[in-house]
This record gives C-alpha cells, sequence and structure tokens, in this order.
C-alpha cells in the first residue's frame, strides 16, 4: 500500500517532466511554477475530501509476528537503536539516488549520450533514459512493496540495494555504450526508488502504527541530509571523474544492504520479542 502512495511521487513525475519543460522554454520558470503550482493545488484540494481518517478498530487487530506489539511515541523512537539503523541505511541509499537525480543530464552529455541513438532508434540514449527512468522509478515503489510482503523487509532490502550497486557497477563498465547506459540507468532507478515505500512500511511495522506518520517524518529527514552529498559528489565528479563517485556509491548501497540483512533483521526480530515479553509480563495489561 505504502508503494502504491509513493508510486505517484516517483511515475507522476514521467507525466509532467516534458510539459514543465517545454513551458519553462516558451514561457519561463515563473509561468511554469504558477500554472503547474495552481493545477497541483487544484488537484490536492479535491483528492483530499476522498482521505478518511483510519478506524480506531485497525489499531486494535492482533499484530503479526513482524509487527510491534504496542506504538511508540517519536520521543521514544529517538532512543531506539533500530530507528537510527534504518535512518543510516535510508542515508546511504538515497545519497546516490539523489546524486543521480540531480547530475543525470550532466552524465549524460559527459558520456555523449545526448547526441548517441539507443536500441538503434533514432531517440537518444538521453531521452530514453530521462522517460523511462521516472516510469520505472515509479513502478519499482509497489513492486517491491510487495516482494516484501512475501518475503520479509529486510530480505527485500538486501535484495534491491545490491541490484542498485551492479547498476551502478554496469555504469562503471560500459556506461559509454548507449545500450548499457539505459538499462543501467533506468534500473537502478526501478530498484533504489523502493527506499520510499520500504522504509516508511518498515518503521510503521517496527514502531506501531499510532503515531506512524510523525515517526515516518523523522525517518524521512535522511533525505534532507543526504541532499547536501549532491554539490560535493558534483565536484568530485569534477576532478575525478563520474566512475569515482559510481564507486562510493555502489560502496553505500553494498553497506546497506549489509546492514539490512546482518545487523537490522536480527535486531528487529530482538526487539518485536522484547516488547510482546513486556506486553505479555504480569500486570502490563493493568498498566496499559
Amino acid at each position: 500500500a505504502a508503494g502504491i502512495t509513493a508510486m505517484g511521487f516517483g511515475a507522476g513525475a514521467a507525466l509532467t517532466t516534458l510539459p514543465i519543460e517545454n513551458m519553462i522554454k516558451a514561457s519561463g520558470y515563473q509561468a511554469a511554477f504558477f500554472n503547474f503550482g495552481i493545477g497541483q493545488a487544484v488537484v490536492v484540494f479535491i483528492a483530499a475530501w476522498g482521505l478518511l481518517v483510519a478506524p480506531i478498530s485497525t489499531q486494535r487487530v492482533a499484530p503479526k509476528a513482524n509487527q510491534s506489539a504496542r506504538s511508540f511515541a517519536p520521543g521514544e523512537v529517538l532512543t531506539k537503536p533500530t530507528f537510527w539503523v534504518l535512518y543510516a541505511m535510508f542515508l546511504l541509499v538515497a545519497s546516490g539516488l539523489l546524486v543521480l537525480v540531480a547530475n543525470l543530464k550532466p552524465i549524460g552529455i559527459a558520456l555523449h549520450m545526448d547526441k548517441l541513438p539507443a536500441f538503434g532508434l533514432t531517440a537518444t540514449a538521453m531521452t530514453f533514459a530521462l522517460t523511462l527512468n521516472r516510469v520505472f522509478d515509479g513502478v519499482g515503489r509497489p513492486t517491491f512493496g510487495w516482494i516484501s510482503d512475501k518475503i520479509g523487509r529486510e530480505n527485500t532490502m538486501g535484495l534491491a540495494f545490491t541490484l542498485g550497486a551492479v547498476m551502478l557497477y554496469l555504469m562503471t563498465q560500459g556506461g559509454a555504450d548507449p545500450t548499457t547506459f539505459v538499462i543501467a540507468i533506468v534500473l537502478y532507478f526501478g530498484v533504489s526508488g523502493e527506499i520510499y515505500s520500504l522504509f516508511p512500511a518498515t518503521q510503521g511495522d517496527t514502531f506501531g502504527p499510532k503515531f506512524a506518520a510523525a515517526n515516518a517524518g523523522m525517518l524521512y529527514t535522511a533525505k534532507g541530509v543526504a541532499s547536501f552529498v549532491v554539490p560535493y559528489a558534483a565536484g568530485l565528479a569534477g576532478t575525478s571523474g563520474w566512475n569515482t563517485v559510481f564507486g562510493i556509491f555502489i560502496g553505500c548501497n553494498l553497506a546497506a544492504a549489509g546492514l539490512a540483512l546482518f545487523v537490522l533483521k536480527p535486531m528487529r526480530a530482538r526487539f518485536f520479542a522484547e516488547v510482546r515479553a513486556q506486553q505479555d509480563a504480569p500486570g502490563a495489561a493493568l498498566a496499559r
């Protein structure tokens, strides 16, 4: 469910990127901001009337084995090591994703992808990458969310982050080839955008539903912190080349995958067991 919601955040850009770019060229960024801003306001205002507050009964459903037996307030969450492991993982993966979002055009131009066709067609590799990356980014979110419902959050993170590292490695080895460039970039976005579905779902499972919005907001600040990496990565690319930058984020992705499988997974299992033991202790029900 988180993935379907987050798909609008990713794939929605595929519908608006070219219209916004064309309006900026034709009428300036002021017109683009004004018209699309008003359009967004109208859509959000209308859609908001369809939102409902979750009934209290949904919070009384017995938790599953991979869910917390109680809800934790934001102040409590900040004292839990599990939260900070999640935060570090989000930061590691989001840093690379934001760097590529901000610098995809410069990377493509440096590799001449704005001139070379892909797949034997007339469209340039840059055009393919810019168009398809948003689609795959959006579709990847519910896809990996569904996978995580089947095989577990941590296992899915390990899989996705490792695949992201493989795609960046392909860029270091064959990024100058148009077909390889498009495949590597598009699949990288497809497996990296899932952070916006898996992390909210994981923190909700871990810390309960009552304060899920505030807790997800705290975790999401990792994206803001990650954005500070973008200018430094661009500067490093200017002096050492983009392959050096890709190499750093290969390491970041593999580190996040290792944290998911070998640190977060056993840590959350212990956390759930401890919370259940506390809830089942004599006098716990009376205290609640």
